[in-house]
């Protein structure tokens, strides 16, 4: 892509997680779930670079040393403000555009991750994301999800944000008080056969949602409880203990087999505005 900014992806990561202590590094199929979104993620082509954020917490150590021992760039900052952990690590790496990945995410698709940013440079958004929370539908599986906005945006979102939800979330800043009726279609993206949408928030930021056709929005791929972290080893399982594997192919994992969604059906996601207290 001719005179493409400078794109580094964040992979936020944590062992202090409140309903799963520890699951950053829990194996799957015989590597830490951090070593598999890590490896997914780099393999995305619009990509410059990665950074793992952590926090500089002792019970964050092992994470730490597991990316000096893997040689994957690591970052340690506050615990709770996790927007301030972006802002630096974007800071100090040059990042023009920056890509925020969760690591309880072990199936997160780097063809995913290049789609939703080549949308969101196609039409000069200040922030992307292939899901928002309610009113909004998702269309991609929980577990997919990427969000993606500018230096300059993030800049200003760590400069005002001052909920503790806008700190730990990192990016609801841009796109908090948009009204469901005032995002408007784009032209489809060609690559998910769906209509983006987009809309001016009220704080002036250019937001696009990229969606996806059919709508798979009801399908679990992250891990937050035992259950979910059961599913995820059995996909690794049905595909070898390798991960290669795109997230079409578990899509048709799951239409063969639609008893593996009934592992963590039970599963409710956390509401966003819920900043949680932190042990870590």
């Amino acid at each position: 892509m001719k005179n493409k900014p400078r794109t580094i992806a964040i992979i936020q990561a944590r062992m202090g997680a409140t309903r799963l202590p520890g699951k950053v590094l829990l194996d799957i199929a015989g590597q830490p779930m951090l070593v598999r979104v890590v490896e997914r993620t780099c393999r995305a082509s619009l990509l410059d670079g990665l950074v793992v954020a952590t926090t500089t917490e002792v019970q964050d150590d092992p994470l730490a040393e597991l990316c000096r021992k893997r040689g994957y760039p690591c970052f340690r900052g506050d615990q709770q403000d996790v927007l301030d952990r972006f802002y630096q690590v974007a800071r100090v790496s040059g990042a023009e555009v920056i890509v925020r990945i969760t690591a309880d995410c072990p199936v997160i698709d780097p063809q995913v991750i290049d789609l939703t940013v080549n949308e969101f440079l196609k039409i000069g958004a200040d922030f992307a994301a292939n899901r928002l929370p309610p009113p909004w539908p998702r269309t991609y599986p929980i577990g997919m999800d990427v969000e993606v906005c500018t230096f300059a945006a993030l800049g200003r979102a760590w400069k005002e944000a001052d909920q503790p939800f806008q700190r730990e979330h990192v990016m609801p800043y841009f796109y908090e008080g948009i009204p469901y009726d005032a995002l408007q279609s784009t032209k489809s993206c060609g690559l998910c056969r769906a209509k983006n949408v987009s809309a001016i928030s009220p704080r002036g930021f250019h937001v696009l949602l990229v969606n996806h056709e059919p709508d798979y929005g009801s399908l679990r791929w992250t891990v937050d409880t035992a259950e979910d972290l059961e599913l995820l080893r059995q996909v690794y399982a049905r595909f070898g203990g390798r991960d290669d594997f795109s997230w079409l192919e578990v899509l048709a994992l799951f239409e063969r087999e639609p008893q593996l969604g009934k592992i963590n059906a039970a599963i409710k996601a956390k509401n966003l505005t819920e900043s949680e207290k932190r042990i870590t």
